[in-house]
């Protein structure tokens, strides 16, 4: 077998040859660190094609369905637009346009002739994480060891999204084993932010989320086992939705950890328009998606939990803000966003309380301690056939390297502490519904808090190799709830100044305040979370959009 980088060699070669020649650009120099303003200045696109990339999905979809526009025109000039980020920021694996065009052109075809569509995401081009197999392509997942391996079905949701009238035609960049909240892999390179090139894209979905963040994309599909979908969103400024195991399929696509079933990763929506999410889950939901893979839920959109029926119809909400989870305080800049949602809903005439975190720390850990248990060997056996070396770091040079405590530091678990992880990850879970319950006392509404509000990390894009703390988001996949992220502003120099210590929880919380430079930061979109119960996907985005307009208003 030849050696790893000759096989890497061949496969960045093939990827080359996959984007049409006439596209590529002359990128900014590396000392332009803001490049989110040049797909609309490097004169590839025309005035259409920069009108179509800069249009919501629900506006998209209209003229679709109204033939105003081809899907061959939207897919064009999508395609154009995630080649020019392609080269911005490194943020595609597999690239077939052609086989996007070709099914554009079926889709305009059957609108013509028949006066309908062919489903609620009729010629919508969506992106896809490189985890979803495409039937003919590879599927590496930044793994060497999986190059060449060519899929020979569909995965699940890939059928559903094509029934539905989407045109797959991009898929983006992860990092090696997915397990990193940033994005770098021996295949495909590293993926930087798009806002600040000398910033993380985040990850696992790091590649969606440069992506979209350029509008090479109006909606795409990331995974999320541990803040996956979220981070990303975060860090390029996005929406992205992380629902509850089981509501969106996940059967037939590659992953790690597989086996692993007690908190499981699930596929999210990722968009640069809140209205996407919607149309996602209603989209995917509705596929009945319960008859083509064993694990999904049984459990069509539920128009009436969007309307809020289980929170007052959505008036006179009550939402918790969680200043911090008790472990890692937060830096300057996602305590203004915190401070800007709170007067917004206060000012919009919702409630606003405090949510008081219990046992994040411990929850974090037992969900490290459950994938942990082998994920060493998962990692070992899936890179042995061509001794790729695995991943230690996401930092650009080895020097000064910290271990991320997310990393496996052992060869496992026996089954049986395996057990006692995953029982007393249980009893956590029935403490903090409990929790949750208690807070009816304090709403004033007769129910408990509708929703919490809190951070999607303590900071804003780390440089890299910087973002070893994912917990804000990981508690909420422990405990299975869903959670949408929404952008509130970005890093503002004069206004998120270092401030003066504060008593620090640990060493680590002192390194995380360390680490605050707002020159650093520049630029970096500052996003928040809002959390809601299991199985509550419907009044999740009903809620952000609440809160996305609240924010509009105060603005």
């Amino acid at each position: 077998m030849p050696h790893w980088t000759a096989l890497v060699a061949e496969k960045k070669q093939r990827q080359l040859k996959s984007i049409p020649q006439e596209w590529l650009v002359t990128p900014p120099p590396p000392s332009t660190l803001d490049v989110t303003g040049f797909p609309e200045s490097c004169g590839l696109l025309n005035a259409r094609e920069i009108e179509i990339t800069n249009t919501s999905v629900d506006v998209l979809l209209k003229k679709l369905a109204s033939a105003e526009w081809t899907a061959v025109d939207v897919t064009t000039a999508f395609s154009k637009r995630a080649i020019v980020a392609h080269q911005l920021v490194n943020c595609l694996t597999e690239i077939f346009i052609d086989r996007a065009l070709a099914r554009a052109a079926e889709l305009d075809d059957h609108l013509r002739k028949t006066g309908k569509v062919i489903g609620p995401l009729h010629g919508l081009p969506i992106s896809l994480k490189d985890q979803l197999c495409i039937k003919g392509l590879e599927t590496t997942m930044g793994y060497v060891s999986w190059i060449g391996q060519y899929a020979e079905n569909n995965a699940v949701l890939v059928d559903i999204l094509i029934e539905c009238g989407a045109v797959p035609f991009v898929r983006t960049n992860i990092p090696q084993t997915l397990m990193w909240p940033e994005s770098f892999n021996n295949v495909f390179g590293r993926t930087t932010n798009p806002h600040n090139v000398s910033l993380t894209s985040g990850g696992s979905s790091g590649g969606e989320g440069a992506l979209i963040a350029l509008k090479g994309s109006p909606l795409g599909v990331g995974s999320d086992i541990g803040g996956s979908v979220r981070i990303p969103s975060a860090f390029c400024g996005i929406y992205g939705l992380r629902p509850s195991y089981g509501r969106v399929p996940y059967c037939g696509a590659r992953n790690s950890l597989e086996g692993q079933d007690s908190i499981l990763s699930v596929f999210g929506p990722m968009t640069s328009s809140l209205g996407g999410l919607k149309v996602f889950m209603k989209a995917v939901v509705n596929s009945k998606p319960w008859l083509k893979d064993p694990l999904a839920v049984r459990k069509k959109w539920d128009e009436d939990e969007y309307d809020l029926a289980d929170h007052g119809s959505g008036k006179d909400l009550c939402f918790a803000i969680m200043w911090d989870d008790g472990v890692v305080v937060p830096h300057p800049p996602i305590r203004r966003s915190l401070e800007i949602t709170k007067a917004a809903l206060q000012k919009a005439g919702h409630k606003v309380v405090d949510w008081k975190p219990i046992k994040h720390r411990l929850l974090g850990d037992v969900a490290r301690d459950i994938w942990n248990a082998a994920s060493a060997e998962d990692f070992m056996i899936t890179t042995s056939s061509t001794g790729e070396p695995i991943i230690s770091t996401m930092e650009l040079d080895d020097a000064d390297v910290v271990a991320a405590a997310f990393r496996p530091k052992n060869g496992g678990f026996t089954a049986y502490q395996l057990w006692q992880a995953q029982k007393l990850r249980q009893n956590i879970r029935k403490e903090y519904i409990d929790h949750w319950n208690a807070t009816a006392s304090e709403t004033g509404t007769g129910r408990p808090v509708d929703a919490i509000i809190c951070p999607a990390a303590p900071f804003a894009a780390t440089p890299h190799g910087k973002n070893r703390y994912a917990n804000y988001t990981t508690v909420w996949n422990a405990l299975d709830y869903p959670a949408a992220v929404f952008p509130v502003t970005t890093v503002d120099s004069t206004l998120d100044g270092k401030e003066p210590p504060h008593s620090f929880y640990d060493d680590f919380d002192k390194v995380v305040y360390e680490m605050y430079d707002p020159e650093k930061f520049k630029n970096a979109p500052v996003c928040l979370q809002l959390v809601g119960r299991t199985l509550e996907e419907e009044a999740v985005i009903k809620m952000t959009e609440i809160v996305d307009a609240a924010l509009a208003a105060a603005k």
